[in-house]
């Protein structure tokens, strides 16, 4: 499917941003690869778009044509192994291994992010991480080579993996689980989703995190300790549940959040010494 001058708002969890160029939505690798060897020929910018669970699109929108892999979403079990898409939601993957009596996958039951950006950031949560669990994933190269590679390939570290550094794409990854008890599975479930929904503000449209944890320190600590939870600018608000999430309460656009992230860095670096780096992904271009 091929879209003009779509609207890529509904694309990302902050509902903010501008429009692609070009919008397309392969159904299969092959159409995937194709579409990268098409760019490659004609020099066009690429840019790939997951579920847009932890990115802010600039208001400018993005020039070229945008790829989201949304479609590609199949997930299937192989003895103690799942296999999912890239654009199947880490959720439903995690609900996946539950049905099917695996363990493993159950940090990421409330992680929004999609297959794909869960390898391309190494995504975690709750002491868990996608490099405990990876053994293999297939990805398209830069010039549109189909290739399988193993986890120690991904150089998966905290919050990053090689993926983003030698600008792969991430098309399918297969995770090695354990047999265990669909009960106890579902507990450990329903207990990280009940702490989940006490800590972080899901009434809102949020990127998630917005910073990375910084060494010896919280994120969410710092910037309350600096007295910047509540605090809005335009339609973005430093969440009054967790001051670690940014939300648009109020039809915020990426501007907004792009000023609010810059003075939290600023205001909290002055207070504590200490310079926030993001998590959140900000791609596009400026209104």
């Amino acid at each position: 499917m091929l879209k003009k001058n779509e609207d890529l708002a509904p694309y990302t969890f902050t509902k903010t941003g501008g429009s692609a160029d070009i919008f397309v939505i392969p159904t299969s690798h092959d159409l995937a690869a194709r579409t990268i060897a098409f760019t490659q020929e004609h020099g066009v910018p690429l840019t790939v778009l997951g579920n847009g669970s932890n990115l802010i699109i600039k208001d400018g929108g993005i020039r070229g044509i945008v790829m989201y892999l949304d479609a590609l979403h199949a997930i299937k079990r192989e003895g103690t192994k799942i296999v999912a898409g890239c654009g199947a939601k880490i959720i439903d993957v995690s609900r996946f291994a539950l049905e099917s009596s695996l363990s493993g996958l159950e940090f990421a039951c409330g992680i929004p992010g999609s297959v794909g950006g869960a390898l391309y950031m190494n995504a975690g949560a709750y002491g868990g991480e996608i490099s405990d669990v990876l053994i293999e994933a297939t990805i398209i190269t830069p010039s549109g080579e189909i290739k399988q590679l193993q986890k120690d390939q991904l150089e998966a570290k905290y919050r990053k993996s090689s993926i983003a550094d030698k600008n792969y794409i991430v098309l399918e990854a297969v995770f090695e689980l354990q047999l265990a008890e669909s009960h106890t599975i579902a507990l450990k479930m329903e207990e990280l989703t009940t702490l989940r929904e006490e800590k972080q503000p899901l009434e809102y449209p949020s990127c998630g995190s917005v910073f990375k944890r910084p060494p010896g320190h919280f994120a969410g600590r710092l910037i309350q300790d600096a007295g910047l939870q509540g605090h809005q600018i335009g339609g973005a608000q430093v969440s009054t549940k967790h001051a670690g999430f940014i939300v648009n309460i109020d039809n915020a656009t990426a501007t907004d959040y792009m000023n609010l992230i810059d003075h939290v860095q600023k205001t909290v670096l002055a207070h504590s010494g200490v310079l926030l780096e993001t998590e959140v992904k900000i791609i596009g271009e400026d209104k």
